[in-house]
């Protein structure tokens, strides 16, 4: 048998390839990197510290790409405990050591019993490894207990079984004498990537110009140099267990900043979208680097406004079934005066876009006349493929306003129908003419008519329908329709 240390080998220093990430947004990633090893026929020990500190062991996979070399893993150690001064205190639990102890522009050496150490270990579970809270060290000095450390600790040389960082290690089976350029590959938490975008109209003008970033996080406890990274968009099913946090993670600080680096191209990937970025880029622990991937100009967009009239308490009406709000007057009376602000454009090639969107957040500028840009709202947008129109609600416009009131409501109960009439208003009080579109919900059933309708609307869905109204300046229109409900 033979024992490998992979940072030294035969004297050389040895180092894997630059390592490969996909990172998917949804806290893991998958890590590849190319592992030298010079194996023996037979048995072989390996040590590898260029782990992250949350990969998930039995995702590991350590093979010979070329099929050469039948490789066999017979044993598998992970060890996620770095040493530590918590840590070799917990081991001369029981013992007596020394204290260096400051005293002004002197120190003083004195010794203490560690009756216990305040360690907490790193816990294994389905949600990887995780750091238990820790407890107060008891110190035994001149027979008297202290819930702290006198001073600084100072142990023996390090044993060999202590780690300077997460390990694994491999007993591995060769059916040959070789050199090996192996692949490891893993699953980690602890890393994901967003999308954001920017859009941003000119004064007077409909068309805007649209800018995406990408912004990735590295919470795993590793630094990756030149790393080699796709990104997934998409849900990709992963059993998850029960959510919980250590302190570390909640505690996690955010590095790095705007990353002017390689562009991005994507491509479609089983039922999935994965976007390469096409030069390497360094991502160190607790850094957040932002990549822009798209950048395009004169993409037509346009301003939609929409009047729901319906204001609705959900929590009033929370588990109330359909007989229930049918028979209820009151239900769907009161009344909505916001006018919705909606962006719109579509995704496609003709429009200066068409590459498909991941989601993430939308922020919207717009230039004033003196050049500077304001912002008017933002929301998010779910996963976007091309030729797909992206609809965003904005904010409530400030000069357009409505109104809506009940006027009637009759309900037979013998002949089982209802009929129920709204009078609608619009104001617009801006400088130009604007269309809305007012929303109407049929929520008593679904067997409807619409009776006397005051202007012509359009069916959108089951128990939806919506009017299109245009408003000159400083004009009010209204609308008038009775919802005729059989069941």
């Amino acid at each position: 048998m033979r024992a490998l240390t992979l940072t030294c080998l035969s004297g050389m220093a040895l180092f894997a390839a630059d390592p490969a990430l996909t990172i998917y947004n949804q806290n893991f990633a998958v890590i590849r990197n190319t592992v030298p090893l010079k194996l023996q026929k037979g048995e072989n020990h390996i040590t590898y510290s260029e782990i992250t500190a949350h990969l998930e062991p039995q995702s590991v996979i350590l093979r010979d790409v070329t099929g050469r070399v039948r490789l066999r893993v017979l044993e598998q150690n992970y060890r996620a405990d770095p040493v530590s001064d918590a840590m070799l205190l917990a081991r001369f639990e029981g013992q007596t050591i020394e204290f260096l102890v400051p005293h002004g522009d002197r120190t003083e050496i004195v010794r203490g019993k560690v009756v216990r150490s305040g360690y907490s270990p790193m816990v294994y579970s389905n949600n990887g490894y995780q750091q238990l809270p820790p407890s107060s060290p008891i110190i035994e000095v001149d027979g008297k207990l202290r819930f702290s450390l006198p001073g600084q600790p100072l142990f023996p040389a390090l044993g060999d079984d202590t780690i300077l960082k997460p390990t694994i290690n491999w007993t591995v089976a060769s059916d040959r004498d070789a050199r090996v350029e192996a692949e490891l590959a893993y699953v980690s938490r602890g890393m994901t990537w967003s999308a954001d975008y920017n859009v941003i109209a000119a004064p007077g003008r409909a068309d805007v110009d649209v800018i995406g970033w990408v912004s990735m996080h590295n919470d795993t406890g590793k630094a990756f140099e030149n790393a080699h990274i796709k990104l997934m968009a998409g849900e990709v099913n992963k059993v998850e267990p029960p959510v919980t946090f250590s302190r570390a993670e909640t505690m996690g600080g955010v590095g790095g900043g705007f990353y002017n680096g390689p562009p991005v191209t994507e491509k479609t990937f089983d039922e999935y979208h994965l976007y390469t970025l096409e030069r390497p880029a360094t991502l160190h622990d607790k850094e957040t680097k932002q990549v822009e991937f798209i950048r395009a100009g004169n993409v037509a967009s346009q301003a939609i406004y929409v009047y729901d009239g319906m204001k609705l308490d959900l929590n009033q009406y929370r588990g109330w079934n359909m007989d229930m709000i049918r028979n209820n007057p009151e239900y769907g009376s009161a009344s909505n005066n916001k006018v919705w602000v909606m962006q719109e454009f579509k995704n496609s090639q003709a429009n200066h876009l068409g590459m498909p969107l991941p989601a993430g957040r939308v922020r919207f500028y717009r230039q004033d006349t003196d050049g500077q840009l304001e912002f008017t709202g933002e929301n998010q947008i779910q996963h976007t493929p091309k030729d797909e129109t992206v609809r965003l609600f904005t904010g409530s416009a400030f000069d357009l306003t409505g109104e809506r009131k009940r006027i009637n409501f009759q309900i037979d109960m013998n002949r089982r129908e209802i009929n129920e009439s709204f009078e609608i208003k619009l104001r617009n009080h801006k400088k130009q003419a604007v269309e809305i579109r007012v929303v109407e919900h049929l929520y008593r059933g679904l067997t409807w008519e619409i009776q006397q309708p005051s202007v012509p609307f359009v069916k959108t869905d089951s128990q939806t329908i919506e009017y299109r109204l245009t408003l000159a300046p400083d004009a009010e229109k209204s609308v008038n329709y009775n919802a005729y409900y059989r069941w």
